[in-house]
C-alpha cells in the first residue's frame, strides 16, 4: 500500500531540485522521468503535483487491490 504521508516527504525532495519522485513512487514513470529531466516542469508541476498527491496515492492503491484481486482469481 502506497501512502500520502510518504508521498509528500518524497514531494519535499523537490524543494532541493529531486523533483518527480513523487511520481515514481505512485507508478507513473513517464511523468516521473519529466519532472525529474526538467525540474517539476520548472517548478510549475510540482506545485500541481501538491494538490494531486492524495488522488494518485488513493489511484496507485486501487490498481494494486484490483491487480491482487485479479490474480487470486485467476
Amino acid at each position: 500500500m502506497r501512502s500520502t504521508p510518504i508521498a509528500y516527504l518524497f514531494w519535499c525532495f523537490g524543494l532541493i531540485g529531486v523533483c518527480g519522485i513523487q511520481r515514481f513512487y505512485t507508478g507513473r514513470y513517464w511523468t516521473g522521468a519529466l519532472w525529474l529531466l526538467t525540474l517539476g516542469l520548472l517548478g510549475i508541476g510540482q506545485i500541481i503535483d501538491l494538490f494531486l498527491i492524495p488522488g494518485m496515492v488513493r489511484e496507485a492503491n486501487l490498481e494494486r487491490r484490483v491487480d491482487y484481486l485479479e490474480a487470486r482469481r485467476g
